[in-house]
């Protein structure tokens, strides 16, 4: 076994957000249950990353029940479930002795949000000398406001605001970002061949 499949905070936090409404895929779970079903019978190690923000009260907070993986989502028997506390997979989790210790040199990339914690931790992984390969629709993301529009905007203010930027527009940066130069951009059909 060389090559790990990724799956990145695809957890009831996001869905208790009220921003959930403007998620680019609300059938996120769709796509990564294919790459998980590919991973599993090719025999790659499934690795779970959830992310905890402990004593903040909000859905990110473990307290609140939410961190855990979308309700359709299964974690078997055996698959790794690491919970971090930084945007990138490896600062504050044990990822890269466990990747390590199990011979891994191919990481697959999927999750939300694509624009930070699955792209940060493509970048970080590419440094760490891991071949990766960005899955792009199988990560979703939200539309992120302009840096000058308030920060208490509701999800219908941010979505009628012009500068707003589209989640089109950032999963295309996104590709151009990483392709090339830390990550093999693909999608799930070229992927699973399906």
């Amino acid at each position: 076994m060389t090559k790990a499949l990724i799956v990145i905070d695809v957890q009831e936090s996001f869905r208790a957000r009220p921003s959930w409404k403007a998620v680019g895929n609300p059938d996120i779970a769709k796509p990564v249950q294919a790459l998980i079903d590919t991973a599993r019978a090719a025999g790659d190690l499934v690795i779970w990353i959830l992310h905890s923000e402990p004593g903040t009260g909000g859905v990110f907070d473990p307290s609140s029940g939410h961190v855990r993986p979308f309700a359709e989502l299964s974690p078997a028997d055996g698959e790794p479930i690491l919970t971090k506390t930084s945007r990138n997979s490896f600062t504050t989790t044990n990822l890269q002795q466990l990747l390590t210790t199990a011979g891994i040199h191919e990481l697959t990339l999927c999750g939300i949000q694509t624009e930070q914690c699955v792209e940060t931790t493509a970048r970080v992984g590419a440094d760490f000398g891991y071949t990766i390969t960005f899955v792009t629709d199988a990560t979703t993301t939200f539309p992120i406001a302009h840096r000058s529009a308030p920060t208490d905007l509701t999800v219908d203010e941010l979505l009628a605001d012009p500068r707003t930027l589209p989640v089109a527009d950032i999963i295309s940066r996104t590709e151009y970002a990483l392709a090339g130069r830390f990550a093999t951009v693909t999608t799930v059909s070229e992927l699973t061949g399906s």
